[in-house]
Order: C-alpha cells, then sequence, then structure tokens
C-alpha cells in the first residue's frame, strides 16, 4: 500500500492546499485528491513540483507500507 502523506507535509509548511496548487501551476482538485489519498495514479511532473516547492524528497510525500503492516 501507498500512502500519500501530503496532508502531514502541508501542516509542517503551515501551506494551505490552495496555497501549494498556486505555487506548483497545478489544478486545486489534483492537489485535493492527493491530500484525501483519493488518487489512482500521480504524475511525475506534479511531484516533481511539489517537491520543489515544499523542498522535500519524494519520500517526504509518499510512503510505501506492506499491505497488513500497520505500523
Amino acid at each position: 500500500m501507498i500512502n500519500i502523506k501530503l496532508a502531514e507535509l502541508l501542516g509542517k509548511h503551515k501551506m494551505t492546499r490552495k496555497r501549494l496548487a498556486e505555487l506548483t501551476d497545478t489544478r486545486p482538485n489534483t492537489i485535493g485528491d492527493l491530500y484525501n489519498e483519493k488518487c489512482k495514479k500521480i504524475d511525475i511532473e506534479v511531484l516533481n513540483k511539489i517537491c520543489t516547492v515544499l523542498e522535500c524528497n519524494i519520500e517526504d510525500i509518499l510512503e510505501y507500507k506492506k499491505d497488513g503492516d500497520n505500523k
């Protein structure tokens, strides 16, 4: 299972989804889907823009956990 940690990351940066959408030139709905972990696919360019704006690494946004792993 892949977890998307965008909500946590935005909290650390004290940034709204709207502001991130503006800074990354990404549709607010796309950011909202990532924030709420409702997306099935993620565009690499969107991830690149988010990493650039938030000055983070990909592993700060995405986390892999084995199915059934509750850690």
